[in-house]
This record gives C-alpha cells, sequence and structure tokens, in this order.
C-alpha cells in the first residue's frame, strides 16, 4: 500500500498492529498513535491519480508489513553509524532524518564511509515543511515506538525480506554531468566559499554568477567512481560570498555543473515510462524537481510516495527520484 489517506484511517492501520511509515504535515502526524511506525513531515506527494499533489490534512503511508519482518529503532546525530551497522543482512533500513538539522548534516558528510553502507542498503528521504513556512517552522520526524517527534534524530525502519526476495535500490537522474569546467574543492562542506575551476583557485559564488548558473535550476554533478551523483544549490551569496548547497560537496571529486533539461516534467515522463513499476515498494521525489519542473498536478508516471528535501539511497541526493524494488 502507497496512498494518501485520512488520518482516520492511518490511526486504524497502526492499532491494526501493521508496520507503517508516514509522511505528512505535522498537524496531521501530531494526531497517530503509539505503534509500530516512523513518519516524517511534508505536504507534497506523488499519487498515481492526480500527479503531484499538496495536502495539508492527510498522509502517505507505505504499509511495511507484508514485506518481511520489521522493527523501528532511532539515532541521534552521534550514533547514525547504527543506521548501516544493525541493518538485515538481507533487508533495507528506510531511513527519514529531519532538514536543516544536525544529524542531516552529518549523515550527508559521513554516510558513505559507514561499516557495510554499500552491503546493506540504506533508503529513505529528508523531512521539510509547506515552502511558505521555510525558516518559520522546524521539520520533525516521528518514533513512532512513543509517537513523540523529534528535530534531529534519524528514525529508521529496517525490514528484514525472507530469504527469497532482494531489495534493489534505483535512481531517476534527469541531468548528466556538461561538457564544461572541471571543479573541485578542498573541504567536504554544504558552504562554500572557494573552489578550484580546471585547477584555478576562484570565489565559487563569483563563479557562478559569472556563468548565469545563480537561478540553482542545474546541480553540480560529481563522478563518484561513475555513479553521476548531483548537489544542488540553496543559495548564492554575492559574488566574494558564500554558496549554500543542499548536499555537501566532497574532496578529490570532479564535480561539473550538469547540462540543461528543457521540459522538467516531459523528461521525467520520458525517464518514467520506460519503467516496469512490477514490485516497487516505495518512492520518494525531490522538491526541487516538483519546483522548477512546476509539478504540481502535473502526472509524472505510476510511481507514488512523498515530494522530499533530499533522497536516501546509501548516501544522501538531490534532484533524484529514488525507488526500492523488491526481486
Amino acid at each position: 500500500m502507497n496512498q494518501l489517506i485520512t488520518v482516520q484511517s492511518a490511526i486504524e492501520l497502526i492499532k491494526s498492529g501493521a508496520a507503517l511509515s508516514f509522511a505528512g504535515p505535522e498537524s496531521a502526524l501530531d494526531k497517530l498513535p503509539a505503534g509500530n511506525w516512523i513518519g516524517g513531515t511534508i505536504p507534497y506527494f506523488m499519487v498515481s491519480t492526480g500527479g503531484v499533489v499538496v495536502n495539508d490534512d492527510q498522509v502517505f503511508v507505505t504499509d511495511l508489513s507484508a514485506l518481511g519482518v520489521v522493527s523501528v529503532s532511532s539515532y541521534g546525530p552521534d550514533d547514525l553509524y547504527g543506521i548501516a551497522g544493525n541493518a538485515p543482512d538481507n533487508g533495507f533500513s528506510l531511513t527519514i532524518i529531519p532538514a536543516g538539522s544536525t544529524s542531516h548534516k552529518k549523515f550527508a558528510a559521513e554516510a558513505a564511509n559507514y561499516e557495510d553502507a554499500f552491503l546493506k542498503p540504506t533508503v529513505g528521504w529528508i523531512s521539510g515543511v509547506h515552502l511558505s513556512q521555510l525558516g518559520a517552522v522546524t521539520p520533525k520526524v516521528y518514533d513512532g515506538r512513543t509517537a513523540e517527534k523529534f528535530e534531529d534524530r534519524a528514525v529508521v525502519a529496517y525490514v528484514k525480506l525472507p530469504e527469497d526476495k532482494l531489495a534493489t535500490l534505483e535512481i531517476v537522474n534527469l541531468f548528466d554531468p556538461g561538457d564544461g569546467d572541471v571543479l573541485r574543492f578542498n573541504e567536504t562542506s554544504f558552504e562554500v566559499d572557494e573552489c578550484e575551476v580546471n585547477g584555478v583557485k576562484v570565489n565559487f559564488a563569483e563563479y557562478i554568477r559569472k556563468n548565469g548558473l545563480e537561478h540553482g535550476t542545474l546541480p553540480l554533478v560529481g563522478d563518484f567512481g561513475g555513479a553521476n551523483v548531483n548537489v544542488s544549490l540553496q543559495n548564492v551569496g554575492e559574488a566574494g560570498g558564500k554558496v549554500a548547497l543542499y548536499a555537501p560537496v566532497f574532496t578529490e571529486v570532479d564535480y561539473k555543473f550538469a547540462k540543461p533539461v528543457g521540459d522538467y516534467a516531459a523528461t521525467f515522463r520520458e525517464k518514467l515510462k520506460d519503467i516496469d513499476n512490477q514490485g516497487v515498494v516505495l518512492s520518494c521525489n525531490c522538491i526541487l524537481n516538483f519546483l522548477f519542473g512546476d509539478l504540481e498536478g502535473k502526472a509524472i508516471g505510476g510511481v507514488e510516495g512523498p515530494i522530499t528535501f533530499g533522497e536516501i539511497a546509501y548516501q544522501l541526493l538531490n534532484q533524484t527520484m529514488v525507488m526500492v524494488r523488491l526481486q
């Protein structure tokens, strides 16, 4: 089950003992009782019947019960290594972390180095708020065992699969690296003042503005051993200032700005039309795709799930859609 439901329906599911993951506005999630669930705040969703919708009084539920044995855990910012460390040998770790929190920043910087990080799949999303509430309301996550909410923890639903099932993570990324300059950074950080462009040190904000990239539509694309990983621009300071990012850049990684994308919604549909939804058990899509693609009300395929402030597929991602498929 992946669908928008009423709060009352969510309460009944929890009381039935089902293992669940919820996404929804804080006012709705606050009404849910204790049970075997995790949750995170967000009011934006992909639904098969209406494309991308904004909803302030329902919750999106993913029923994990039929997938395998599910257990819930929670980790503070200094214990995040436990997400991968306590993961089942065969299954996945559905993880939700609040945007802007210390846990978010530490996970982004460190997750790729956790023991077994790429052997035991971690998947999930970064919780957020309605865009009109940015700076006024903090994103939250919920540990359903006590129905408590937190501004700075990671909540995890460990899904242990039967031996005849295997979870694979799939990433839909609109972007390929462009043909332009190669950028490198001298520290792993969400904020950047200087970078090297083709080996020459420059102010990053000045470089972005000089090249007309301050609108933020195009992310940086890093080459991680042949895999493209996006880093999106959050705020570009004045020339000589700093650039804030939605994910950290890493040292010793070659980055390029992405090739331009024309019609976002059309490009998404093109990417998705050949995807077989068979076996897809959960998914999420980035809020920046929603914004830049003007996706509200536009169908982008049969995939359903929350629109998020970041995606998790082994590590933090930006401007992607992530799916878990069981085989």
